[in-house]
């Protein structure tokens, strides 16, 4: 991975297979993530494959294998889904690949110094928890950043 062939779109956001599920089964911080891209049409949640198989997964485990397959479908119509290489993290591959700036996750191991001096220079990334994302997350500078104009506020129901 080199920082030169990540194009950073700051309107494309990956959420890690933990937070996607935590959306669906326990709501808090994770459901706030996901509602302000549900909020903002202009906004794209990023995705690996084997993302979405780990997120099925867990939804499956703690609750439904119908419902897993069913919110599967929903997320798959609503994601760009990107190639993910052998032997890399789904989230970060979905962010390299699909050109994120932004990885919402649960995983300590995405989280740490560690993981954010590995990253540095290598790809334009923040690596964040919901909760910091919720608190740090402008919608308003990034589309007036990205299209130049004024923000014109959240275009879509989070519900729907």
């Amino acid at each position: 991975m080199t920082g030169n062939d990540h194009d950073p779109d700051y309107t494309r956001i990956v959420a890690d297979a933990d937070v996607l599920a935590a959306d669906l089964l326990v709501g808090g911080a994770s459901r706030a993530t996901l509602d302000v891209l549900r909020a903002h049409s202009w906004l794209t949640l990023v995705a690996t494959e084997r993302l979405l198989d780990d997120a099925e997964a867990v939804v499956a485990e703690l609750a439904d294998g119908s419902l897993a397959a069913d919110w599967r479908e929903h997320l798959e119509e609503r994601a760009v889904i990107v190639e993910q290489p052998e032997g890399d993290h789904p989230a970060l591959a979905a962010a390299y690949r699909g050109n994120a700036t932004q990885v919402v996750s649960l995983d300590e191991q995405l989280l740490g110094a560690k993981a954010a001096a590995a990253l540095g220079g290598r790809i334009d990334v923040s690596v964040r928890p919901p909760d910091a994302f919720e608190r740090l997350f402008d919608p308003e500078s990034v589309y007036e950043l990205v299209f130049e104009e004024p923000y014109p506020g959240p275009d879509s129901d989070p519900r729907s």
